[in-house]
C-alpha cells in the first residue's frame, strides 16, 4: 500500500507509524546495544579464565624451551604447541601452508670464519683489517679471478663458471638509490646465477665508512636463504687504494686468488610461521579479514645474569602475546564473529621481524582481504589498570577497543613512549607498509622505566613473575576488543592523514 494500512478497521497514517517506530529506536537502541555487549563479554567468559592463560603462558615460557631463539629445536616445539592448539579449537587450516598450519621461512644461520687468508694477486690481504666476508665456508683453494667493474648484469661479457668475480662495490649510478646492502645481495645473486665460485668487492679506502660496514657485515646473522638449494659461494669485501684499484681497471694484474678459511658457518634451515583462519558468520562480510598476530620467539640462551640464570624465557616478550592470539583463536572458532580470522604467530621478530616481513611479501591470502592488523607485542608492564595500545588513536577502531578495555576495568592509552619509535618497531609495521590498518596492544606501560628494563630481553621474564589476576583482564580485553571489531558493520581503517593512509588507498582500490 502506498499511503495508509487498515488497522481494527481503521485507517493509521503511515508517515505516524514511520515516526513511532524511529522514537521506539532512538529510545530503546542505548539498552539493545547494552545488551549486546553484554552478550559478547559473556562469550569472552565463557572461553577464557586465569587458569588456562598460566597453562599456556607456563608451557611456552618453560626452562624447557630455552628461550625459544629462532632457529632451535625449541622454537620449532612452540609451532607444534601452537598448531595444537588450533586443532583442538577447530581452527582450520589455510590453503598453501604446509600440513595446513606451517608457512615455511628459509633463513640461513652466517658467523664469519675465525682464520682467514686472502692472497690478490701479489696483494696479501690482513684478515678483519682489510678484508672481511659477507658469505663463507671453509676451504683452501686457489681460483682464477676476473675483474668485471661493478659486477652489474651488463659487465658480464664472457664465461666465469667456477672463476671469482673481482668488481667495485656499489653500482656506479650516481643517485645510490639502493641500499648498499641490497646492491652487494644483488651482485651475489648474479654471480652465483652465473655459476661463480665467488665474488670480491673491492672499497676505495679513502671512504670513511669502511668500519661501519665490516662491523654491520663481519658478525653472526639470521638471514633470508635468498639462494635456497643452491651451494654458498665466496663473498668478500677488500680495501684498497685507488692507485691499486686502477691497476684492475687497466687489467694489469696476475688474476690468481688463494683463499684459505676456517671456521666459518654458511647453514640453511627451515623455519616456521604458524597460520589458522575462522570464517566469518556473515555472508558478506565473511569476505573481509581481521588478522590477530604475535610472534612466537625469544632471544634464547645468553649471559647469565646474578643469580646464573642463562634462560631468557620471555614470558612477557612474548609469551604473554602468543597466548593473546590463541584466547582469541579459541573464543572465534567457538562464537564466530561476522567478518573472517586470519591467525598468525610470527617466527623471527628477535632478528628484524623476518617472520611478519616474510608473510607480507609472499601471503598465502590476498593482502587487499585483510582489513585490519590486531597485533600484540609486549616489553613489560608497569601499570596494571591499563592497556597500552601502540597505534590506538590511528585507527577508526579506538574506540571500539577503549569500550572492551573498560567492560573488563582497564583504561586504554596509546603510546606514552614516542620517541622510542615503537609503532615500527613491531610485526605489526610491515602489515602497515602494505596499507592494512595494524596497532599493537600490549601489557600497560606509561614510560620505559626501571620496572620495564628488570624483565626486557632479561631471564627474570619468566612465568612465575606475572600478575596472573591482571593478564586475565588484559586478556579478555583483546577478546572483546576482537569481537566489536569482527562484527562491527563499518570496515575499520586508517585515519584519514596518517602516514600509512595512501598506502591503504592503494591496496584496497586495485583490481582483483
Amino acid at each position: 500500500m502506498s499511503c495508509s494500512i487498515v488497522c481494527s478497521q481503521n485507517f493509521i497514517d503511515c508517515n505516524k507509524i514511520t515516526k513511532m517506530k524511529q522514537y521506539l529506536i532512538l529510545l530503546f537502541f542505548p539498552f539493545i546495544l547494552e545488551v549486546s555487549a553484554q552478550g559478547e563479554i559473556g562469550k569472552v567468559n565463557q572461553t577464557l579464565n586465569k587458569e588456562k592463560i598460566k597453562s599456556h603462558i607456563a608451557f611456552i615460557a618453560s626452562d624447557e624451551m630455552r628461550g625459544r631463539d629462532t632457529g632451535s629445536p625449541e622454537l620449532d616445539k612452540a609451532a607444534d604447541y601452537i598448531v595444537e592448539s588450533f586443532k583442538n579449537y577447530g581452527i582450520q587450516p589455510v590453503p598453501g601452508a604446509t600440513r595446513g598450519y606451517y608457512q615455511e621461512v628459509p633463513m640461513r644461520k652466517i658467523a664469519p670464519p675465525v682464520t682467514a687468508n686472502l692472497i690478490l694477486g701479489e696483494s696479501n690481504l690482513n684478515y678483519k683489517k682489510d678484508l672481511f666476508f659477507i658469505r663463507s665456508h671453509n676451504l683452501n683453494n686457489k681460483f682464477k679471478f676476473i675483474y668485471l667493474n661493478y659486477g652489474n648484469e651488463e659487465d658480464y661479457k664472457e664465461n666465469v663458471k667456477g672463476k671469482i668475480i673481482l668488481c667495485k662495490t656499489g653500482n656506479g649510478k650516481a643517485d645510490r638509490s639502493q641500499s648498499i646492502e641490497e646492491i652487494s645481495s644483488l651482485k651475489r645473486k648474479i654471480a652465483l646465477q652465473k655459476g661463480a665460485a665467488g665474488i670480491i668487492e673491492i672499497f676505495d679506502d679513502s671512504d670513511i665508512s669502511w668500519n661501519q660496514y665490516k662491523n654491520y657485515f663481519n658478525r653472526k646473522q639470521i638471514l633470508f636463504d635468498n639462494d635456497r638449494g643452491s651451494e654458498p659461494i665466496i663473498h668478500a669485501w677488500v680495501k684498497m687504494k685507488k692507485s691499486e684499484i686502477e691497476l684492475y681497471e687497466q687489467k694489469k694484474y696476475k688474476n690468481i686468488i688463494s683463499i684459505s678459511i676456517q671456521g666459518a658457518l654458511d647453514k640453511p634451515f627451515i623455519t616456521y610461521n604458524v597460520v589458522g583462519m575462522q570464517e566469518g558468520s556473515d555472508p558478506e562480510l565473511k569476505d573481509e579479514f581481521i588478522i590477530y598476530s604475535a610472534h612466537y620467539d625469544h632471544i634464547g640462551v645468553g649471559r647469565p645474569d646474578a643469580k646464573n640464570d642463562s634462560i631468557y624465557n620471555g614470558a612477557r616478550d612474548n609469551a604473554v602475546g602468543t597466548v593473546t592470539v590463541l584466547a582469541a583463536a579459541e573464543n572465534l572458532a567457538k562464537y564466530p564473529t561476522k567478518r573472517s580470522a586470519l591467525f598468525i604467530l610470527f617466527t623471527g621478530e628477535e632478528k628484524g621481524l623476518m617472520g611478519s616481513r616474510y608473510y607480507t611479501n609472499n601471503p598465502l591470502l590476498p593482502l587487499n582481504k585483510m582489513v585490519y592488523c590486531f597485533n600484540s607485542d609486549n616489553g613489560g608492564y608497569n601499570n596494571t589498570s591499563l592497556a597500552t595500545i601502540i597505534g590506538l588513536n590511528r585507527t577508526t577502531a579506538g574506540s571500539m577497543i577503549i569500550e572492551a578495555c573498560n567492560a573488563f576495568g582497564l583504561d586504554a592509552i596509546d603510546d606514552p613512549a614516542a620517541e622510542q619509535g615503537l609503532f615500527d618497531r613491531s610485526d605489526n609495521v610491515n602489515f602497515a607498509r602494505k596499507g592494512i590498518p595494524a596497532p599493537t596492544f600490549s601489557l600497560g606501560f606509561t614510560a620505559f622505566d626501571e620496572e620495564i628494563m628488570k624483565y626486557y630481553h632479561q631471564p627474570g621474564d619468566s612465568p612465575e613473575s606475572l600478575d596472573y589476576v591482571y593478564l586475565e583482564k588484559f586478556f579478555k580485553a583483546y577478546v572483546l576488543s576482537a569481537r566489536l571489531i569482527g562484527n562491527s558493520l563499518t570496515t575499520p581503517k586508517w585515519v584519514e592523514g596518517d602516514k600509512y593512509f595512501p598506502a591503504s588507498e592503494v591496496l584496497y582500490h586495485k583490481e582483483e
